[in-house]
């Protein structure tokens, strides 16, 4: 999951951002309502956390701005305003839930997951590519019954090689759906991680699913299916 954080609090930013990245999400950040738009307007993200006193203008106007836009990503407001009005305002605006802060980390990634569930609900809760199954509820990995042990990485990878199962998915739209903006595409982490996954996936089967198309990207063999 990649996740959009508006806030002008630079310290709390910060503090979120690396306890976000610890939990496996992928973060980008934004100090002000304008970068916070361009960025949501030019990058692919799956969940935007959005501050309500945004200097020069309301984390409101932002999501309005959001929706008017067409741009219908999940948003959870986060703010210190804590009156009932704020939150109808917000979750009428849109937003998908409302954090009051002062709060705990957990309970951010509580409400976080919550998010991811009601997404995966819309899809059902697993997916197949042959003998390798992804719960999208329960993030567990399985090939052939054999439970596959991930880091979020590496989970964020595979879910994006099952979503385009048989097909070609380039390292650059690996790296935009995965790693944050200022990843150094310059890198071999990629490759790393990729190698990292094969192994996890592939070793002890007789047929391969994770393919290297050399020059172009990757592709995981086999069909998608939902069940």
């Amino acid at each position: 999951m990649k996740i959009l954080l508006i806030d002008d609090e630079e310290k709390l930013v910060i503090h979120l951002q690396k306890g976000l990245r610890q939990a496996g999400y992928s973060v980008d950040t934004a100090l002000s309502a304008a970068s916070g738009l361009e960025q949501a307007a030019v990058g692919e993200y799956d969940l935007i956390l959005l501050d309500l006193m945004l200097p020069g203008t309301t984390g409101f106007d932002v999501l309005r701005t959001l929706r008017e836009f067409g741009i219908e990503v999940p948003v959870m407001i986060l703010s210190a305003l804590n009156q009932s009005q704020h939150v109808v305002r917000g979750l009428d605006l849109g937003a998908v839930d409302y954090l009051r802060k002062p709060f705990e980390l957990d309970e951010l990634l509580a409400r976080i997951r919550t998010v991811q569930r009601s997404q995966a609900g819309s899809r059902l809760a697993v997916w197949r590519v042959g003998e390798l199954s992804m719960d999208l509820a329960s993030r567990q990995v399985k090939r052939a019954d054999q439970s596959i042990t991930l880091t979020p990485r590496e989970y964020q990878l595979l879910e994006q090689l099952m979503r385009h199962a048989g097909r070609v998915i380039a390292k650059a739209q690996l790296t935009e759906k995965v790693w944050d903006s200022d990843f150094d595409r310059g890198s071999n982490v990629v490759e790393v991680h990729m190698h990292q996954l094969r192994k996890k996936i592939d070793r002890g089967f007789a047929e391969p699913l994770l393919e290297t198309v050399v020059g172009v990207g990757y592709r995981l063999r086999g069909a998608l299916e939902i069940r």
